[in-house]
């Protein structure tokens, strides 16, 4: 039997993740499918593109099989919605916005209409006149962008995706635009544009000029007149401030990515799809998939010979998928048409370079990765020119722009976050490495389950160091370095994505995007919480050179609402101290406190906000819940339990009861996910079991702990992505 044919069972993790997402369900939401049958929709809707094809059936067959064994996975969309009615099978659009009132609000329109069938947008504000600048038409002054980026979040905030996945939108200004500053600010206040990523445009004009230490020009979009002049240092400055404080805005080097530009002559790149690895034209949409590179390592070598074939098959898949799309509107198939967009990407390249023995934050790791995303690049253009003879080359294809052989596909590569598509696929998300090696999940009663790294588990047992004593203290220190037990060289191997250096991040992204990337790449370079602003500086310096044609940087902590970092955890991971005359020694509290408010959802998607205090020695003491309905008759009963649960908390916390003791008479109250019960036991867990891996925000879904990669908040967990 051929490895391919190999069955790979899901973990329970996937099968959680498919249930939840995925699969089709009835009127009482009962799954109407399992994963074969969710693989034969997938496929037999995308292969009836090529029914009237000799090779229909092989095709099919083809599609099946590369799904059904994780070879290949489709973006979330085409998973959702292949073979049913909604039908709406990409990922990403841009939409213009123009500068007129009729234009935003179209857009905001057709934003909604993007929404609703299970897309991710991306706009640019660049067109939009800056504030208080002329309106002829109406003898005022205009309110700006940020003004109408408002409007577009709250219009967002209305929908929900399909009923599965949630509105996200990428926001981008030029740095040329005379209200930059006042966008590079906007997310400061954490509160404010929740639904979108903001991200600066970048110019090669601006770089050179923050280098040289020179002013440069702000341009009115609207006349095109220079308006005021900037000391480029003092706004580069600033965004890196931000970005410092809380990873955004991100930065796009929008020459860059239209030097790439692969039709020129249907106009520039002006934003991204939300994750920021698509540059799209105005009105173009992508459809995406990732091949799973856990599974192209034989004997302890890349298996070249299988990776083409799913190379080739993959592309035809994509390719197909843009036929049987059915666009959220006329404008955006009309240009998905002409161009026929489509980005082949990978997850599991830290598997990969696990079974190779290579670490990922080396000059090997960067080279093996580079050799393989441009033999990926190289093969997916051989299976577009063949497509290209066979059903005919993409629309807007001109020899006079397009300097390249006629190929079916204006663009074929990019790499897209997978956070929950690699969860069905148990493989590194992406092209990040692993977030963590060993973690403690929390279940009912109390119960801690240990979730150990495949690859670590297999060696780990076959060198002979494992232990579950070990496991403990990986998980506990969120990292296999310096651990005399695991030898040197799987230290080195399993380094995770907070082990490796901010410069290896970049240089790997680099890597990547110079060797076979056509669009760009969704990727978190992570840095530490005592990165200085300078780091930061440094890393949106060297990305710039290497070639990068965005990047997003986070730094460990630095978003509100979030939990004790690793070199806070206590003792037998218990924050809550007993003291020598008993645990009932009521703890007195100064005046002021410091606190942190989380925003949840509860089973009726209504707001609620839980602020937690803390004492000197951040260890939680109090508990409060802040209602949108406090003063709604039909709900007072309900305010009011809530209101007591959290007083008696508070005073089991101030009293200094074990916290695994509240937590377990919390679980043990808790009817269903989202109640009060369950909520504030997520969150006391996250208090003693989230400190392994750094800062984590809180998932508002499972209320689980989100880790920031691929330019997102995500939860392994449930597969929850603020983004998609």
């Amino acid at each position: 039997m051929t490895k391919e044919m190999v069955r790979q069972e899901l973990t329970r993790a996937a099968e959680t993740v498919l249930e939840r997402r995925y699969y089709l369900k009835d009127a009482e939401g009962r799954p109407l499918e399992n994963w074969e049958s969710l693989c034969r929709r997938v496929a037999d809707a995308v292969a009836d593109v090529d029914r009237e094809q000799p090779d229909y059936e092989v095709v099919r067959t083809n599609f099946f099989s590369m799904i059904y064994h994780l070879d290949f996975l489709p973006n979330s969309p085409c998973l959702m919605n292949a073979g049913t009615d909604l039908g709406q099978l990409s990922a990403c659009f841009v939409l213009p916005v123009e500068d007129s009132m009729n234009g935003i609000f179209t857009s905001i329109r057709n934003g909604a209409l993007v929404h609703k069938t299970g897309g991710g947008t991306g706009y640019s504000f660049s067109r939009l006149r800056a504030k208080n600048s002329a309106v002829q038409s109406t003898q005022g002054v205009a309110s700006g962008p940020l003004s109408f980026a408002a409007v577009f979040d709250a219009a967002t905030e209305t929908i929900k995706q399909g009923g599965k996945r949630r509105g996200a939108n990428m926001g981008v200004l030029r740095v040329d635009h005379p209200d930059i500053l006042e966008f590079i600010s906007a997310k400061q206040d954490q509160s404010r544009f929740t639904n979108f990523n903001f991200s600066v445009a970048v110019t090669d004009r601006f770089m050179e000029a923050v280098k040289s230490g020179q002013a440069y020009d702000l341009i009115e979009p609207s006349t095109r007149q220079v308006v005021e002049t900037l000391d480029a240092r003092e706004v580069f400055d600033k965004i890196v401030d931000l970005a410092w404080h809380n990873g955004e805005p991100g930065v796009l080097f929008i020459d860059a990515a239209n030097r790439d530009n692969a039709t020129p002559q249907l106009g520039e790149f002006e934003a991204t799809n939300p994750c920021g690895e698509q540059w799209l034209l105005p009105y173009e949409s992508c459809n995406l998939g990732s091949i799973n590179l856990d599974h192209y390592v034989l004997d302890g070598e890349v298996d070249w010979e299988r990776l083409v074939r799913t190379i080739h098959l993959a592309v035809r898949f994509l390719d197909n998928v843009i036929d049987c799309n059915r666009f959220p509107i006329p404008e955006i198939a009309e240009m998905t048409q002409k161009t026929r967009k489509v980005g082949l990407g990978i997850m599991g390249l830290h598997d990969l370079l696990i079974q190779l023995e290579i670490p990922y934050g080396t000059q090997e790791g960067r080279d093996c990765a580079a050799r393989i995303m441009r033999f990926i690049r190289d093969e997916a253009e051989k299976a577009s020119i063949a497509l290209a003879k066979l059903k005919g080359p993409f629309p807007a294809y001109d020899p006079e722009f397009n300097h390249y052989p006629a190929r079916r596909n204006a663009a074929l590569t990019s790499i897209q976050p997978t956070g929950t598509v690699s969860m069905i696929a148990d493989c590194a998300s992406g092209c990040e490495p692993y977030y963590s090696i060993v973690m403690v999940k929390h279940v009912m009663d109390g119960d801690r389950l240990l979730m150990v790294n495949k690859h670590f588990e297999r060696i780990a047992r076959r060198e002979g160091f494992y232990s579950e004593g070990l496991m403990d203290k990986v998980a506990a220190s969120g990292t296999v370095v310096g651990h005399k037990e695991i030898p040197e060289h799987w230290q080195e191997v399993f380094r995770t994505a907070q082990d490796i250096s901010p410069e290896s991040h970049i240089r790997m992204q680099g890597a990547l995007q110079t060797s076979g990337v056509d669009s760009s790449i969704s990727k978190t370079i992570n840095l530490p919480a005592e990165a200085t602003r300078d780091d930061v500086r440094l890393s949106y310096e060297l990305g710039f050179a290497l070639g990068c044609k965005g990047l997003t940087v986070y730094r460990d902590g630095s978003r509100d609402a979030q939990v004790l970092n690793a070199g806070k955890a206590r003792a037998g991971g218990r924050t809550a101290v007993v003291s020598s005359q008993g645990p009932v020694q009521k703890k007195t509290l100064p005046d002021v406190l410091s606190a942190k408010r989380y925003r949840l959802k509860d089973a009726n998607q209504n707001t609620i906000y839980l602020i937690v205090c803390f004492d000197e020695n951040e260890n939680p003491m109090e508990v409060f819940a802040k209602f949108p309905f406090d003063n709604r008759v039909d709900l007072k009963d309900k305010s009011t339990m809530w209101t007591t649960t959290c007083r008696l908390v508070s005073l089991a916390l101030r009293y200094q009861i074990p916290m695994d003791e509240v937590i377990k008479q919390l679980d043990r109250s808790s009817g269903h996910m989202l109640d009060l019960p369950a909520q504030l036991g997520k969150l006391l867990k996250s208090f003693m079991a989230g400190t392994q891996h750094g800062y984590a925000s809180i998932c508002p879904e499972c209320s689980g702990k989100l880790v920031f990669e691929e330019g997102c908040e995500v939860c392994h967990e449930c597969g929850y992505s603020k983004c998609s």
